[in-house]
């Protein structure tokens, strides 16, 4: 007895048969590829689940008589080793000026933003985004502004126009994180600059994208070394992507631009402490930056608080004859803080107000002006 399938014409069964075909392959691309014709080397991929380990627990007794080796300060006060932590701030505002000024801060046992190096450690600078003759360029400035040298080794980096394909290790996959491990060296800080370049894979304001990129850190961290990431913010200023990123990390630094900020004033940023691990007081307390070129074209930097800064700007506004709940609005502070900045710079001989101007009484009714 046929079927009804046999029962049909040679070609109509033809045509299903290849439908059958088209309908495997296209399970087959999908289950390995994330877009047709898309270049694989910067596809999303999903990790594969490791076999379980054996899990270690230990009674309180243990933990006392474990022997773990101590956090030392490598660039005081924010960073020790076995740190994790991110530098983010908008586009173009000098992410990248910061972090290079952090890795030679380290490398030669100087100081940076007034940020003390204890000793020279080891870098590995990972760099994602910019052209080599540009990095090339602003090491070398960094070097000539500088009275310490790094020791022989101790700053190297990993950037895209050195690899033989020009593309870089991907943290979202295991087999740019063992590149990167491979290449490390006597490094005890790693610089990752920056994550939207070094971390492709996922969905950015998703967990999943920063999952293995943890773990990896964490696995970092329990060797002893220090991670410092830096991202980008986001349209409304916070770091951009899951906010999960910063449950591990130690510190949280943000580069903001002063409420006065213009574009062709460069390098020029506030620095806010939003999350530090043991620290307090004047150690996370806000302040300026700003990179200035000298003549002979070497750079220096310059700091003040915030609060200098910020008075400097409320007593300009005050002049011009703004009213304090405008000039709280224009600088993004609360009217009240105006009125106590403006007081104390009055009490301090900083400020004079202008005179009020006398105003004509509004006659009563009933008053006669005639003579």
């Amino acid at each position: 007895m046929t079927t009804a399938a046999e029962r049909l014409p040679a070609s109509v069964r033809s045509l299903d048969e290849r439908a059958d075909r088209d309908l495997d392959m296209v399970e087959s691309v999908a289950n390995s590829a994330w877009c047709i014709g898309a270049n694989p080397k910067n596809a999303p991929t999903h990790q594969e689940e490791r076999p379980p380990r054996k899990v270690v627990a230990v009674d309180a007794a243990g933990l006392l008589s474990a022997s773990f080796p101590p956090r030392d300060k490598l660039l005081k006060p924010w960073l020790t080793t076995q740190s994790l932590a991110m530098i983010y701030a908008p586009r173009g505002i000098g992410k990248t000026h910061m972090a290079l000024g952090v890795a030679y801060a380290l490398a030669s046992g100087g100081e940076f933003l007034g940020w003390q190096a204890t000793a020279q450690t080891p870098v590995l600078y990972l760099d994602g985004e910019m052209p080599g003759a540009d990095l090339k360029a602003r090491v070398a400035t960094v070097i000539a502004s500088n009275e310490r040298e790094a020791a022989d080794g101790y700053l190297r980096f990993v950037t895209p126009d050195l690899q033989e394909d020009g593309v870089m290790p991907n943290l979202y996959r295991p087999e740019g994180r063992e590149a990167v491990n491979a290449a490390l060296g006597n490094a005890r800080v790693i610089i990752v600059d920056n994550l939207s370049c070094l971390v492709r894979g996922g969905k950015e304001n998703e967990g999943e994208s920063w999952q293995p990129v943890q773990e990896w850190a964490l696995q970092m961290r329990s060797q002893g070394l220090s991670v410092v990431f830096v991202h980008h913010a986001g349209k409304g200023g916070q770091q951009r992507g899951t906010s999960k990123r910063e449950d591990v990390l130690d510190t949280v630094i943000a580069l903001r631009k002063p409420a006065d900020y213009e574009p062709d004033q460069g390098a020029r940023f506030e620095v806010h402490f939003e999350k530090a691990r043991a620290l307090y007081g004047q150690d996370v307390s806000p302040f300026e930056a700003a990179l200035t070129t000298l003549p002979d074209g070497n750079q220096t930097w310059a700091t003040r608080a915030v609060s200098d800064a910020s008075e400097e700007q409320m007593i300009e506004l005050a002049g011009l004859g703004l009213s304090m709940r405008e000039i709280g609005g224009e600088l993004g502070v609360n009217h009240s803080t105006v009125v106590r900045a403006l007081n104390k710079a009055k009490d301090a001989g900083r400020y004079t107000p202008k005179p009020k101007r006398k105003t004509k009484p509004t006659p009563k009714k009933g008053d006669s002006h005639d003579d």
